[in-house]
C-alpha cells in the first residue's frame, strides 16, 4: 500500500572527502578532519564510498557518528570483496563482520549499497538470490545492476520479496528513459538514487563543467511520483556528473522547492560553467 504522506528526500553527495572543495564549498582553510562535520551543516544524508574498498575500523565508525548532527543519514557500500570478488558466494561471515561494524553509526546508519560490477550478469542469479537470505532483516539495503539485462520482472520481484530497493544510477549502464519509468515500480519503501555522469572524464572537481539541466528536469518531474510510492528517497550526486557534485545537489533541491543551505554561510562561492 502507498504512504499516506509524500516520501522525505534527502539529497548529499558521494563521499565527502575532495580537497578540491575548499574554497569553492567548504570554506578556506578547512581542514581534512573538519570536511564531514562542515558537509553536515549544509546536507543531511552523504554515501561513504571507502566502505567498498574495505571494513573500516571501529573507531573511524564512531568518528563519523560523532561528527554529525542528529537525524544526518549515513549510507555505505558493501565491501567489493562481497560484491566483486567473491560475487556473493560465502560471504555469510564477512556480511556479518561489515553489517556489525556499520551498526557503530547506531540511528545514523541508513541504507546499504550493494554495488554490482558491470560483468556481473543474470547467469550469476542463484548465488545472488542465495545471498539476499543472508541480510539482515532490521537493516536497509538497496542493489545497483550495471546491466540492463537484470532490469526483468522475475527479479524486481526477488528484490520485493526481500524488501530490497532497486537502485536507480543514472549513468551508463541502464537508460534513463528506464529508470524513470521504474520510479513508479519501487521495490521497497525507500528509493536509492545516484547521480553518476556517463564517464571519469572530469577531474577537477571544484565547478560545474556540464550542464546536466535536462537531466535534472527529467528527474524533478518524476519525483512527486517516487514520493507517492515510498516512504523515502535518498539521492546522491557523483562529482563526475557535472563537476561539482554540492552544486548538483543544491540544483535538484532548488527544482523540489526543498530549502537549501545558502552557499556563503559555510563560506562557499557561487560556481559557474
Amino acid at each position: 500500500m502507498p504512504p499516506v504522506n509524500p516520501a522525505r528526500v534527502r539529497f548529499g553527495t558521494q563521499g565527502w572527502n575532495y580537497p578540491a572543495w575548499v574554497g569553492p564549498f567548504y570554506p578556506t582553510g578547512t581542514r581534512p578532519a573538519d570536511f564531514l562535520r562542515t558537509f553536515a551543516r549544509a546536507f543531511e544524508t552523504v554515501e561513504i564510498d571507502s566502505t567498498f574498498y574495505a571494513i573500516p575500523p571501529a573507531s573511524t565508525v564512531r568518528g563519523w557518528a560523532q561528527r554529525v548532527p542528529d537525524g544526518f543519514v549515513f549510507t555505505c557500500k558493501m565491501p567489493q570483496e562481497i560484491t566483486h570478488e567473491r560475487r556473493f558466494a560465502g560471504c555469510e561471515e564477512l556480511l556479518f563482520a561489515f553489517t556489525e561494524r556499520m551498526r557503530e553509526l547506531g540511528s545514523r546508519l541508513g541504507p546499504i549499497l550493494i554495488q554490482c560490477g558491470p560483468d556481473f550478469a543474470p547467469r550469476q542469479g542463484k548465488a545472488f538470490a542465495e545471498f539476499l537470505q543472508l541480510l539482515p532483516r532490521d537493516l536497509r539495503f538497496a542493489v545497483e545492476f550495471r546491466q540492463p539485462a537484470w532490469v526483468r520482472r522475475r527479479v524486481l520481484d526477488l528484490l520485493r520479496e526481500h524488501r530490497v530497493a532497486l537502485a536507480l544510477s543514472d549513468g551508463k549502464w541502464i537508460p534513463r528513459e528506464w529508470l524513470l519509468k521504474l520510479c513508479e515500480q519501487p521495490t521497497a519503501d525507500f528509493a536509492y538514487l545516484r547521480w553518476m555522469g556517463p564517464d571519469r572524464t572530469i577531474t577537477d572537481y571544484s565547478h560545474l563543467q556540464v550542464d546536466r539541466s535536462v537531466e535534472l528536469d527529467a528527474w524533478a518531474r518524476m519525483m512527486p511520483v517516487l514520493q507517492g510510492q515510498v516512504r523515502e528517497i535518498f539521492g546522491f550526486v557523483n562529482n563526475h556528473f557535472a563537476g561539482h557534485a554540492p552544486a548538483s545537489v543544491r540544483m535538484l533541491q532548488e527544482r523540489l522547492a526543498i530549502p537549501t543551505v545558502d552557499p556563503l554561510s559555510i563560506g562557499e562561492q557561487p560556481t559557474l560553467f
